[in-house]
């Protein structure tokens, strides 16, 4: 709880440097961080994914199913990340594997798809993730809000 408070503390500071209401990727990145569990070898891929997040040019969320998600860290930067509109991740029989599965970054041009080595996979707490998601969401709309009321003034 100590580590989760902290981080959320770390992104409330950025924040603050933050364009208006967004989080920027090294602010999601910590956010994720801290709402991760320990390593794991691999998860249950169903054959799709219900959604992804890019957190930078080395990681991203991937979910499996709108409650579960999984936290890839990558071997290095992933070109065209933050870009691409989709993505696929391989596996095998339907596993997906630290160290032996990629990211593939699709919509560089045609025929052009950039493979990247998932280095960690962790899971997610994903109801806590959109708790903290949304407090940071409230305050940054009440620190707006009490920036134009003080520039008023």
């Amino acid at each position: 709880m100590k580590k989760v408070l902290l981080a959320l503390m770390a992104v409330a500071l950025l924040g603050g440097c933050a364009t208006a209401g967004k989080l920027s990727s090294d602010e999601r990145l910590a956010l994720y961080r801290a709402h991760a569990g320990a390593p794991v070898k691999d998860f249950r891929y169903y054959g799709s994914l219900n959604g992804w997040t890019e957190l930078g040019d080395s990681a991203l969320a991937v979910w499996t199913k709108p409650s579960e998600a999984w936290l890839l860290s990558l071997s290095g930067p992933c070109l065209d990340l933050s870009f691409a509109p989709a993505i696929t991740v391989t596996n095998m029989m339907g596993q997906v594997s630290a160290k032996f599965d990629r990211v593939i970054v699709h919509g560089n041009g045609p025929g052009m798809s950039i493979p990247c080595r998932i280095d960690t996979i962790q899971p997610l707490d994903v109801k806590a993730l959109r708790s903290s998601e949304r407090q940071l969401r409230e305050a940054k709309i009440a620190a707006r809000a009490e920036d134009q009321t003080g520039e008023s003034n």
